[in-house]
This record gives structure tokens, C-alpha cells and sequence, in this order.
């Protein structure tokens, strides 16, 4: 029987996600190292499928236990955006589907731009319902970060078209009456929280990317507002803009 070439292997290993798969065994008997290397690349990739699989069953934990409490529809919020020089507070809430798997959530910071994008697109495709809320910078400087932080959240939830009937808030407490639970870097620990951080931060991003786009100088589209050496030096030059939060320093000692 001819073998394959190296590339229609590589091309048939690409079909190929189960370790029983018939069509391994003569892979595995071939000598060929051009074959044996193709075949170690593929069980990379099934392992770090698999460790994504395994990941995801452990942040899917905060969910299993609210349901088996018999909460059917529970909301992950989480912000971004307490630390800038300029802009809003940008929070998300999302009320995932039943059945849903979208390999690769994690914490918002701790994945590319790129990847993020990717992860929207899953997230809406597997969501219920998602929420967006915002603090502007003057509601900020009036409330303070934290209460703004609040307010952003709070009106995430109100944004929802599916009433939650739990709550799962990244390191936060909401006044509102709801069955909520605390969770200390809940955005990497929790595949709700983890889906509204990447909403909130591309939402975020885009926003902030517009009023790059609106004020160059400043370099908001690539510093998302916090205080870079392009954008502290813009204040200097052309002074502060109605987005950026007056009480923070070093703003607030112009």
C-alpha cells in the first residue's frame, strides 16, 4: 500500500481529534521522520485542547454549584477601567447559555487583542443575555472610583434582558438585594465573569480607540487612557480634556 506524503498526513491529522482513531495506526508504524514529527505536533495540540477542556470544567465551578442550588439564570459581571487617567468605567454582565463551551475565557488582560475579538464573537453566540454599563469620568470624580465602579455595574444589570436570579461579581458587593457571590479574581477563576471582562474590555477599548481617533495626541487608542509618557505629556501641552478624571493625580494638581 503507498504512503501518504508528509503533507496529506499533516492534512489528515488535521480531521483527526480522537487518540482511537483507526486511521493513527499506520501514522504511528510509519518511520518516516517527517511523519513522526507531525504526529508529535498533534498531540501537542490535543493535549493543550484538552488542558483548555479541563480548564474550563474547573471555571465553570461558581456556576455548577449556584445551579445545584436551583438559580437558573446567573449573571458574571466585572468591570474594566478603574485605573485610567481618562474615560469611563466600562462594566459587563453576562447570563451564559445552559449548554455552552467557549474554550480559552480567561481573565481580559491576560489574552491579545486579537484573541479577545475572538472570544466576543463566542461569547454572544452563547449568551442569553449580555449587559453594558458605564460611569463617566464626571460621575467618577463625584462618586469615587468605587462607587462609580458600582453605579457602571448596576447599570449593566438593568441592561440585561434576562432577569438574573444570581449573581457572580468579580472582588465586588452590589446594594440590590439579589443572591450574589464575591469572587477574588473571579474574572480567571469563573467563566461568567471571565465572558463579562472580555465584553467590557473590548467594549472599552473600541471607545477609548474613538476618542484616539477624536483627540490624536493623546494616544488613547493606544493607551486605553491610562497615564503613558504620550499622554501625560499631551496634558502638559494641550491641556485636560472633559473625559479625563479631574481627581485623579496627577490631574488633579493642574
Amino acid at each position: 500500500m503507498e504512503k501518504l506524503s508528509i503533507q496529506a498526513v499533516k492534512e489528515l491529522l488535521l480531521e483527526i481529534n480522537d487518540e482511537q482513531d483507526p486511521r493513527l495506526a499506520p501514522l504511528k508504524a510509519d518511520e518516516r521522520k517527517g511523519v513522526q514529527t507531525a504526529l508529535q505536533q498533534w498531540q501537542k495540540r490535543q493535549a493543550k485542547a484538552a488542558a483548555l477542556v479541563t480548564k474550563y470544567r474547573e471555571m465553570s465551578s461558581f456556576e455548577e454549584e449556584k445551579k445545584a442550588l436551583g438559580f437558573q439564570a446567573i449573571a458574571g459581571i466585572d468591570e474594566v477601567g478603574r485605573g485610567p487617567l481618562a474615560g469611563p468605567v466600562v462594566a459587563a454582565a453576562v447570563i451564559l447559555n445552559d449548554n455552552h463551551q467557549i474554550l480559552g475565557l480567561n481573565d481580559s488582560k491576560q489574552l491579545s487583542a486579537a484573541k479577545r475579538e475572538e472570544l466576543v464573537a463566542e461569547i454572544k453566540k452563547h449568551a442569553r443575555a449580555i449587559g453594558i454599563g458605564e460611569a463617566s469620568a464626571a460621575e467618577i470624580d463625584e462618586l469615587n472610583i468605587y462607587q462609580a465602579t458600582k453605579v457602571a455595574m448596576q447599570r449593566a444589570l438593568d441592561q440585561l434582558d434576562v432577569q438574573p436570579d444570581c449573581l457572580l461579581i468579580d472582588a465586588m458587593v452590589l446594594d440590590n438585594g439579589l443572591p450574589q457571590e464575591k469572587i477574588i479574581k473571579g474574572d480567571a477563576r469563573s467563566v461568567s465573569i471571565a465572558a463579562a471582562s472580555i465584553i467590557a474590555k473590548v467594549y472599552r477599548d473600541k471607545m477609548m480607540a474613538d476618542y484616539g481617533q477624536k483627540y490624536p495626541a493623546y494616544g488613547f487608542e493606544q493607551n486605553a487612557g491610562y497615564g503613558t509618557k504620550q499622554h501625560l505629556t499631551a496634558i502638559e501641552e494641550f491641556g485636560v480634556l472633559p473625559l479625563h478624571r479631574k481627581t485623579f493625580a496627577p490631574i488633579r494638581k493642574k
